[in-house]
């Protein structure tokens, strides 16, 4: 391949594309370690739905797709479109990607305020390592304490709305993993130094 901004465009993109397949590959491994909060007979409907899509495809025309239906968990039903972002910036590469994010409702629910408040500002993207880890860090506070879950991920996603509008870019990973520990050790959890969140 010549060595020029399209040859290397190409090499980046194909690097971003394989870092998001063995992303997905490590979350699907990973689906079965910890249970859920939705059944996966009601994820295995919802990818059959999905056939009619033609992958990858932007959020917009997923939640176009089965933005009504909804999906039973511990905390309440969800619809569809509560946990995907109707934007055309995101875009999922395939239905195993839908699955793997709305299996974790709270924190889809947070990443979608997330990605359409990136996608009301022009200028910004939010990218595939950083989207990564504000989605890990999420995961981290569910982890942390699996039953106040819906204490931690709003006040987290919040505090990146707000810097978000106010500062009109992106706070960086470590400020959100530092946000996060802050709001664990407030609420008497103990985060270690060696843990993703004890930065």
């Amino acid at each position: 391949m010549a060595d020029d901004k399209r040859g290397r465009d190409k090499q980046a993109h194909d690097a971003e594309k394989r870092r998001q397949e063995r992303a997905l590959a490590t979350e699907m491994e990973r689906y079965d370690e910890a249970e859920p909060p939705v059944d996966a007979d009601v994820l295995s409907d919802i990818e059959r739905d999905l056939e009619s899509v033609e992958f990858p495809a932007p959020g917009s025309e997923v939640v176009d797709a089965i933005g009504e239906r909804e999906i039973p968990t511990d905390d309440g039903t969800y619809a569809v479109e509560a946990l995907l972002p109707d934007t055309d910036e995101e875009v999922f590469a395939s239905a195993a990607a839908v699955r793997v994010r709305i299996q974790r409702p709270t924190v889809a629910a947070a990443m979608k305020r997330i990605a359409e408040t990136v996608g009301s500002i022009r200028e910004l993207e939010l990218a595939g390592s950083q989207r990564d880890g504000y989605e890990r860090t999420f995961r981290e506070l569910v982890d942390i304490d699996p039953i106040d879950e819906n204490e931690g991920i709003p006040v987290v996603a919040d505090w990146i709305v707000e810097r978000i509008r106010e500062d009109r870019e992106l706070p960086g990973s470590r400020s959100v993993r530092r946000r996060a520990a802050e709001y664990c050790r407030a609420n008497g959890y103990e985060v270690r130094n060696d843990e993703w969140l004890g930065v």
